[in-house]
């Protein structure tokens, strides 16, 4: 099952939405950590090559992506005054 569009979600589904991000923060946070000391190990003990560039590639996806969601999440929020 798809996930319903923001702008088809009711205000309670919103803030409930906005109540997880918080929680999708700090996960986002804690892998993107994660994959930075896993690329310095990396190039630390091996030099840099694929097992220190694509850690760092993924942590930049992690954190676009939670970007963009968050982004959109609150614009949809300040649209209908729920703030």
């Amino acid at each position: 099952m798809a996930e319903k569009e923001l702008n088809e979600l009711t205000d309670q589904e919103l803030l409930a939405k906005k109540g997880k991000a918080k929680s999708d923060k700090i996960i986002t946070a804690v892998l993107i950590g994660f994959s930075i000391g896993i690329a310095v190990y990396g190039g630390v003990t091996y030099g840099i090559g694929f097992f220190t560039l694509f850690p760092l590639i993924f942590a930049i996806f992690l954190g676009t992506q939670w970007n963009r969601r968050n982004q959109a999440l609150e614009r949809e929020l300040e649209s209908r005054n729920l703030k």
